[in-house]
């Protein structure tokens, strides 16, 4: 049954790369691969879909060892992306989440990019794990926060990540943060926490109306003109 519904959801992102086009803001990839800079993707693992959607061939991505898991490889193989499989530790049982995380160092010291829901698989939602911040230090990466709002889209509202799934025919626009870097010397911490707080800015701004389910939404909403007024959303239980 898992194999069956994989091969739905495949053919789900087959249908809507084909029909949905994306529109990316402030993209900062031409000019870093011009100067020879590797780059991670950061981004809500609500946001999945849409980034599977938009993603560049030759993507590396960590995909947990769940049933979840399980049912975006097949999607993420037909966008032309390069999986590894990998989770935190569970009831003290390695699930190859370590080894996962050096496969995508080493892909991106190779000159790829490689992709990350921060927050995933388990949450909560808005939490940026550690992950994403070892893969860029470790590689010497910049991290790209990026937050994804399709102009339709369905909402998983009772699934801990909201998952959102853009409706066909309809564009998706993805907003790129400027690029974060490491620094020298810096925590592992405290570099985690300095890209989700980009994230929070970034959500809040973009996407009010989801913002609040994320944690730590004690980050001030700007007055700025936001991506929600072009939006509109359907909510179903998951």
């Amino acid at each position: 049954m898992t194999r069956l519904l994989s091969w739905m959801v495949a053919g789900l992102v087959a249908l809507l790369r084909f029909t949905c086009r994306v529109h990316f803001h402030n993209d900062p990839r031409e000019q870093l691969r011009a100067q020879g800079q590797g780059y991670v993707y950061g981004f809500l693992h609500a946001h999945q879909m849409s980034i599977i959607i938009g993603s560049e061939p030759g993507t590396a991505a960590m995909v947990s060892r769940s049933r979840d898991g399980e049912l975006v490889v097949p999607a993420l193989n037909l966008a032309g992306c390069v999986v590894y499989r990998g989770s935190k530790k569970s009831n003290n049982r390695a699930r190859g989440g370590q080894q996962a995380i050096d496969s995508l160092i080493q892909h991106v010291r190779g000159g790829g990019p490689a992709a990350i829901a921060v927050d995933g698989p388990r949450g909560p939602r808005g939490r940026v794990h550690k992950g994403v911040a070892m893969v860029s230090q470790q590689s010497g990466a910049a991290v790209l926060v990026i937050v994804a709002r399709p102009k339709y889209r369905w909402i998983a509202k009772y699934a801990w990540d909201r998952l959102q799934m853009p409706i066909p025919f309809f564009r998706i626009e993805g907003y790129f943060a400027e690029p974060v870097f490491p620094r020298e010397g810096e925590k592992l911490e405290a570099y985690r926490h300095r890209i989700e707080l980009v994230l929070r800015e970034m959500e809040s701004r973009l996407d009010p109306k989801e913002f609040p389910y994320s944690v730590g939404t004690e980050t001030t909403i700007t007055d700025e003109p936001s991506a929600d007024e072009n939006s509109e959303d359907l909510s179903a239980a998951a």
